[in-house]
């Protein structure tokens, strides 16, 4: 009884000697780069883990010296568009590849799950000759078409599951009640499936925040820049070297994606987890 007493005890040490690593490893660069926005002097020589002193001054340099207010909005309408876009596409799609038959679906359904095994930079020089010949490089609708498309094979997929997993009764009663295709999906099976539909929203919203290579291949002129872009120049080149102020941008930029996943999280645990158990 006292060597199990004993067993469980190591066990639940060991567990939490796991957590607390981990807590650390994640926290402490979160940490780190909160401190250096509030650092003052521009350089990584001249930021300590805790600053003598804290101050404002990137912030205000980020929003008065530079292009950043512009590189947040651009980033806002990509983001906020492909979510719009993407959203429709996944969910729309699902639904088509959940509840009808036709020729085709299962290669469909086969050429969706092959697609997901390559990399997306793999198709950067025909996204670039595509959106070139239709006139849509070095626009933000350009980027947002090229995200949303992406985004239809691994979300129609996670969004199908969830839909397997909702009784056909529900609609086919509505169906005996006289409702069209049109009305059963919007009023009855939309609403069910808001947790799936809140992840492939908040996922397709956080991507182009974070991602830089799809936007540097996309936009050209400064006028289009996004945070990703702007961002990285201020720490590339030998003249550019203010990493206290990109260390201003980055926090700033974690905001808005804070807050959503801490606002959404259960919807968000919810949808990915039933989307991806359910067949």
């Amino acid at each position: 009884m006292t060597s199990v007493r004993f067993s469980r005890l190591v066990q639940a040490a060991l567990i939490y000697a796991i957590l607390l690593i981990t807590a650390f490893a994640v926290l402490v660069p979160i940490f780190w780069i909160v401190m250096s926005s509030l650092n003052p002097g521009k350089t990584l020589l001249s930021t300590t883990f805790f600053p003598d002193r804290l101050s404002l001054e990137h912030y205000e340099y980020l929003f008065t010296k530079t292009d950043f207010p512009r590189w947040f909005r651009n980033t806002l309408k990509v983001a906020t568009g492909n979510m719009l876009l993407s959203t429709f596409l996944v969910i729309t799609s699902a639904y088509a590849f959940s509840r009808f038959r036709f020729p085709g679906r299962r290669s469909g359904l086969l050429a969706m799950l092959i697609l997901q095994m390559f990399p997306g930079f793999m198709g950067m020089v025909a996204i670039y000759v595509l959106l070139l010949h239709v006139g849509l490089l070095d626009t933000l609708w350009g980027l947002i078409l090229v995200y949303a498309g992406g985004a239809v094979p691994y979300g129609t997929w996670l969004a199908k599951g969830y839909l397997d997993g909702i009784p056909r009764s529900i609609e086919e009663a509505a169906f005996l009640d006289g409702a069209s295709h049109t009305q059963v999906f919007f009023h009855v099976t939309l609403p069910l499936t808001f947790p799936i539909l809140t992840f492939v929203a908040l996922t397709n919203f956080i991507g182009p925040w974070m991602d830089f290579i799809l936007a540097r291949i996309v936009l050209r002129s400064t006028a289009n820049k996004t945070l990703a872009l702007g961002l990285f120049e201020m720490v590339t080149g030998r003249g550019n070297t203010e990493f206290t102020t990109f260390a201003a941008g980055a926090v700033i930029i974690a905001l808005p994606i804070t807050l959503l996943s801490f606002f959404l999280q259960r919807f968000l645990i919810e949808g990915l987890t039933a989307g991806a158990n359910k067949t």
